[in-house]
């Protein structure tokens, strides 16, 4: 159920090189996920006072550049829009509830697909500094080829190969799920107690986009950094908050994570050499890496947290 994988790059010379590492990592788990699959990629930070969105459209065909010279010329600020099918990565200076709000009041314009009319919003996928994230429904090969991550440089990168068990296959509850500035977190497993989390964080301020239980655990973790809680005391809250059986593995802009629960039945791997560190469900997905038959290689243990770059 679900495939895992994640790699954090320690030596600046292998991250030009990032995307085609990974590649074969995410493709060996398409056996585990073949509903969806996405990655969250940290490369190119932005300046001082930008910040980056990954957007998303179910229209292969939006008017994303006009989208991006109206935000400017409404807000009067600077807008950049690359394109990457039906996703863009937006950087601007406004403030980032200036934007969620324009965004969310666009009058949204009918798409036919497959001879239904549907109304779709632009979805945020993610935002921050550094981050973008792509995901899309389909396999793995498709959604890689789909955003051409395997010229993808950068300093880390997350992925998920999704099997739908508890909402439907859509982009939207494709994985990663990000809901803090350059966090996300991608699962193996499920939540037992998502509903109650869930109308908590509500009572928070928290907002969802799907019935995702991922997206609560992710939105959890939000809520902890948002209070002044580090990343680790984060997940320590979470191991006793969060009931269920769950790998999580959590993007941050520095590094990433990776925590299982207390009795640590969804399988995980951890692989690390001088030069990377590694994370997946199964080893297949490590092997392929240069120097891993050489990588100090242990399976992470229940309520234990790994955290590389970042505390």
């Amino acid at each position: 159920m679900c495939g895992i994988v994640g790699l954090y790059l320690k030596k600046p010379e292998l991250q030009i090189q990032l995307g085609k590492l990974f590649k074969p990592m995410l493709f060996e788990m398409r056996s585990r996920g073949p509903d969806s699959a996405g990655v969250a990629l940290y490369r190119d930070q932005v300046k001082p006072g930008q910040t980056k969105f990954s957007l998303a459209h179910i229209d292969p065909n939006f008017l994303w550049k006009k989208l991006g010279n109206d935000l400017a010329a409404s807000l009067q600020c600077d807008v950049s829009i690359k394109v990457f099918g039906t996703h863009c990565i937006l950087i601007t200076n406004a403030q980032e509830d200036l934007i969620k709000k324009y965004l969310d009041a666009i009058k949204i314009e009918p798409y036919v697909a497959s001879n239904e009319i549907i109304y779709k919003k632009i979805s945020i996928v993610g935002s921050g500094k550094s981050i973008e994230i792509f995901k899309e429904t389909g396999s793995p090969k498709k959604v890689y080829e789909q955003f051409n991550l395997t010229q993808s440089s950068g300093t880390h990168i997350i992925g998920h190969t999704r099997m739908a068990t508890e909402s439907a296959v859509t982009t939207a509850g494709s994985h990663p799920f990000a809901t803090g500035e350059d966090l996300c977190l991608v699962h193996n497993g499920s939540l037992s107690n998502h509903n109650i989390i869930r109308r908590n964080l509500e009572r928070e301020g928290i907002i969802f986009q799907t019935e995702n239980d991922t997206e609560v655990a992710g939105a959890y973790l939000t809520w902890k950094l948002r209070s002044g809680y580090t990343l680790r005391e984060a997940l320590e809250d979470a191991i006793r908050d969060l009931d269920g059986f769950y790998t999580f593995c959590i993007g941050t802009k520095s590094g990433f994570a990776v925590v299982r629960d207390p009795i640590a039945c969804k399988h995980a791997v951890l692989a690390e050499t001088d030069k990377w560190v590694a994370m997946a469900t199964e080893f297949r997905a490590i092997a392929k890496l240069p120097g891993a038959e050489n990588a100090e290689i242990w399976e992470p243990e229940p309520s234990t947290i790994y955290i590389w770059g970042e505390e």
